[in-house]
């Protein structure tokens, strides 16, 4: 049976249960209260089934204590009978004010639906626009540099110096750099949105790894990146691979929107049974109304004369938060700004005996 079988049998059974239930209740009482107000509790009981469920059960469910209501409730009882006409005024009138209700309801849920899709689609439009307007130059540029130096350095292999065809080959190498993490960028944000993520905790010695990015990491000379690992860290054993992504878009973006000179610190941790990673720079830091928008997707600081995508940040995030920790960005009270990232993880301190 598939899904949507299921979820309509769960509704017509959930539907009637609610019926028999209220009506059993409003039974045990009966004498208590007139049969008039158990219209009107009937009534409200159909009324919430049709803002849970979808159409055929609410109507079921309007028919059902329709006709609980006239046999079990309206003299004589236990009989379909009804002997005045002011009854059967009343019931007619429930029976149409409980279906025009079940009606009226599905409507009006399947405008709101009709609404949200709408806006769904609209905001999905706007979302790949700004992703093709971003990555049209992100893309374009590195293949533009690789082609334009390739063809340079085909036409003109006789006239060019060993220096020469070294510094081509350099911005090959950079262009090469600059379009793989976009690719990348752009694969593990779809991995992020399908769900597809599989996490898979190993060992790490995390001085290590925070070295290995500092080496992948492309400062042209212009940034200087001081690594500050504290003693005596154990082995955590958390995704190697996400958590070097984690740290290369944070490292990379602080890079991108800090001028040059700026200096870069990276800082590891274990505290409360976490990993903590804390990449801060001096630069001019983030506007603080700015600070809770930076980790939505293809978000970039307005009039920000950097081009990127505005994924990094994004990616970070979602790479956190599929090991349950957390990341935080604040601005440093003497200038630049910070980002400190939590992983919960467990810990091997028999990386401190190898050391010894």
């Amino acid at each position: 049976m598939s899904s949507g079988l299921k979820k309509k049998k769960y509704q017509y059974i959930i539907s009637i249960s609610i019926v028999l239930l209220v009506s059993l209740l409003c039974f045990s009482v009966k004498d208590e209260i007139n049969y008039r107000i158990v219209a009107l509790i009937l009534l409200l009981t159909v009324s919430v089934i049709a803002m849970l469920f979808e159409i055929f059960p609410v109507l079921l469910s309007a028919l059902l204590s329709a006709f609980i209501w006239n046999y079990c409730f309206i003299p004589p009882i236990f009989t379909l009978d009804i002997s005045n006409a002011e009854d059967l005024l009343m019931f007619l009138s429930y029976f149409f004010v409980a279906l025009l209700n079940a009606v009226l309801t599905y409507k009006i849920k399947q405008a709101e639906k009709n609404v949200r899709d709408k806006e769904e689609k609209e905001k999905t439009i706007v979302l790949y626009n700004t992703l093709l307007n971003s990555l049209s130059h992100e893309l374009r540029t590195p293949i533009a540099t690789i082609m334009g130096t390739v063809d340079t350095l085909k036409d003109n292999n006789d006239k060019l110096d060993n220096s020469q065809k070294l510094d081509l080959l350099n911005d090959i190498d950079i262009a090469s750099i600059r379009l793989n993490r976009q690719v990348d960028n752009i694969l593990n944000m779809s991995r992020l949105e399908s769900g597809t993520l599989t996490i898979k905790p190993d060992w790490c010695d995390i001085d290590e790894l925070v070295n290995n990015v500092i080496q992948k990491v492309n400062t042209s000379n212009t940034h200087t990146v001081y690594f500050l690992p504290a003693a005596n860290l154990p082995l955590f054993k958390i995704d190697i691979g996400f958590t070097e992504q984690i740290l290369l878009n944070l490292l990379q973006n602080s890079i991108l929107y800090t001028p040059a000179g700026s200096v870069i610190i990276i800082e590891v941790a274990y505290e409360l049974e976490n990993c903590v990673l804390i990449v801060r720079d001096n630069g001019p830091g983030f506007p603080e109304e700015e600070i809770p928008l930076v980790f939505k997707k293809f978000y970039r600081l307005p009039n920000t004369k950097i081009v990127g995508s505005g994924l990094g940040l994004s990616i970070a995030k979602g790479f956190t938060e599929a090991q349950n920790g957390t990341i935080v960005l604040e601005n440093n009270i003497d200038g630049g700004a910070g980002f400190t990232v939590k992983i919960p993880a467990e810990v091997n301190f028999l990386n401190n005996l190898k050391n010894e």
